[in-house]
């Protein structure tokens, strides 16, 4: 009896403390632009972390937080600024990691290095700032706006349509590059294509989960879902569930013990992912 009434109990706390979260406008604001850039970077990782290109994530936030530190200098809109930065500079690590003396990894560091300590002298630039540049650096529901949300589905949209719609030609080129090259199908535009994706994730995650977390939604799910799963479309669907339950319990974590969604967000997906990795030797 006391079990059940204690389990009675636990639950009606559960029930308030949801309805207590959905009552406020900006937190659902989060979720929904959360959920979907989870369900992005989740589906892009699989085929980055398989193309051992994961770090990309990591570089392009760097240089996400050098964009918006000018932009904040300037007076200019961050978005404005950050999407076309980090798109130039996703297209030039791809343009870097197809010349045979600079690789991937290297190619990221020298960006990535670049852009962060540019970063650091804008933002040394001007005082009274370093609320704005805290709030980018480790991500603040509070910043989703929206015009984030409506950013968010859009990006969604794209990816999941071309997901859909490309998805052999997708696996052709992240599991054999030049099997793809040779029959045609433009591995260099995918790449492009990717790239593109990522970068935009990349900026528009930033705002919940910063410049230095943001990476982390790229790795953790596709690497938990590689533990369990055998093939690239249950590895795929598997990250976006991961994605999205980690998400979820974050936000949810973040809010009854009031620490920073981001940091909570990484947590939980590093349980999940020890979780996976310990499920992975029975499957």
């Amino acid at each position: 009896m006391p079990a059940d009434l204690a389990r009675a109990s636990a639950g009606a706390v559960m029930a308030e403390t949801l309805k207590l979260i959905f009552s406020h406008a900006f937190i659902i604001r989060a979720l929904a632009a959360g959920a979907l850039i989870s369900l992005c970077a989740a589906l892009l990782g699989v085929s980055l972390v398989l193309k051992r290109y994961s770090m990309i994530g990591d570089g392009l936030a760097h240089v996400a937080f050098g964009a918006l530190s000018l932009a904040l200098v300037t007076g200019a809109a961050p978005l404005a600024v950050s999407i076309p930065v980090v798109i130039a500079a996703a297209f030039g690590l791809l343009r870097l990691s197809e010349n045979s003396r600079i690789k991937g990894d290297a190619a990221i560091a020298l960006i990535s290095s670049l852009a962060l300590a540019a970063g650091i002298i804008a933002a040394s630039l001007k005082k009274g700032m370093n609320i704005d540049v805290y709030s980018y650096m480790f991500g603040s529901i509070l910043a989703v706006s929206p015009a984030d949300v409506r950013l968010s589905a859009l990006l969604a949209a794209a990816v999941l349509t071309l997901f859909i719609l490309f998805y052999h030609k997708i696996f052709s080129v992240t599991f054999d590059e030049d099997f793809a090259s040779a029959a045609g199908m433009g591995v260099r535009a995918y790449n492009s294509l990717l790239a593109l994706l990522t970068a935009v994730t990349i900026v528009i995650g930033m705002r919940i989960m910063g410049t230095l977390l943001i990476s982390s939604l790229i790795v953790f799910p596709a690497v938990s879902a590689m533990r369990v799963c055998r093939s690239f479309r249950s590895a795929a669907v598997t990250a976006a569930v991961i994605s999205l339950v980690c998400f979820f319990c974050g936000v949810l974590v973040s809010f009854i013990l009031s620490i920073p969604t981001g940091a909570s967000i990484v947590v939980i997906n590093a349980a999940a992912f020890a979780a996976a990795f310990v499920v992975g030797k029975f499957v």
